[in-house]
């Protein structure tokens, strides 16, 4: 019998568009009940991070920039057809048994990162791949704001430190200045510094990584293009501070109190500014350079 066929993704659309407004939103708010029933606790100790680490605490910022960016591509997004796929269930069952790992080794970041597997196999579940890439922007942010596993976060921090130390020493020792250094602590004539965790880089590094995918967003249609702009705010965020640990200690072997209190924080800030900026205009130099097209 001949006739107008309707396709499996043609179909799947269509009985999506038949069921009543009222269940897919008392669906979708189970949904977001359950997934708060079962990530509320970890979600909340990694907001006590945001608050009370300072390494991480772009990361209070991270999700309502997602929803944002998300908002603000509602209208090609939901102009994608909405193709459930069962595959989906697959990335999300990962996510669940990553979760239960997290928990069992107690492994917060494992715990964490977990949310956002599920919930992107929740959208390739429920909505389809086509609308998963849409929001794949929104989801990496997400993922950006878990912070890195302890034991990662300590095995870089002290070669970080060494490194600042040292060749911070090095720029000082150019610029005419009597300075030895033992291990981490900067030794001038009046004072010593001590590079501590703290200055290790760590905190610029993490942030402005995540600058430079949101700048990559932003400035850059090509994704070599955001690939190398994230690969330049590596070592920018190291030679920023760098710099920083040098200027700070020119400065002490003048006069002690730039090393302390309001002076060093609001060092930090500037050279961090400075930093952004410059990963700023190599945005827009890898758009005009890679993005021609």
């Amino acid at each position: 019998m001949s006739g107008v066929g309707i396709s499996p993704r043609e179909g799947s659309s269509r009985s999506n568009a038949n069921v009543p407004d009222f269940i897919r939103i008392f669906g979708i708010l189970g949904l977001v009940a359950l997934l708060g029933v079962i990530f509320g606790s970890v979600l909340a100790d990694m907001a006590h991070d945001w608050w009370t680490d300072p390494a991480w605490s772009q990361g209070m910022l991270l999700p309502p920039l997602a929803f944002y960016v998300a908002w603000l591509r509602r209208d090609y997004i939901l102009t994608l057809p909405e193709v459930p796929e069962g595959r989906g269930m697959l990335l999300t069952a990962f996510g669940c048994s990553v979760f239960i790992l997290g928990k069992l080794a107690s492994e917060f970041f494992l715990a964490r990162i977990s949310f956002v597997i599920v919930l992107a196999g929740l959208i390739w579940t429920f909505w389809g791949r086509r609308r998963l890439h849409a929001l794949g922007f929104p989801l990496l942010l997400l993922a950006t704001m878990v912070p890195l596993p302890v034991m990662f976060y300590n095995s870089v921090a002290a070669p970080l430190q060494l490194f600042a130390s040292e060749t911070a020493t090095r720029m000082v020792q150019a610029l005419g200045v009597t300075v030895f250094r033992d291990g981490n602590i900067i030794q001038l004539a009046s004072i010593s510094l001590g590079v501590a965790e703290a200055c290790s880089g760590l905190h610029s590094l993490s942030a402005l990584v995540v600058g430079s995918i949101v700048l990559g967003f932003v400035w850059c249609n090509g994704v070599a293009a955001r690939i190398l702009l994230v690969a330049i705010s590596i070592p920018l965020a190291i030679g920023v501070n760098v710099v920083r640990v040098a200027g700070t200690a020119i400065l002490a072997d003048h006069n002690e109190e730039f090393a302390l209190g309001f002076y060093h924080a609001f060092s930090g800030w500037l050279i961090f500014v400075a930093g952004f900026g410059i990963l700023y205009l190599m945005a827009k130099v890898l758009h005009r350079v890679m993005d021609r097209e």
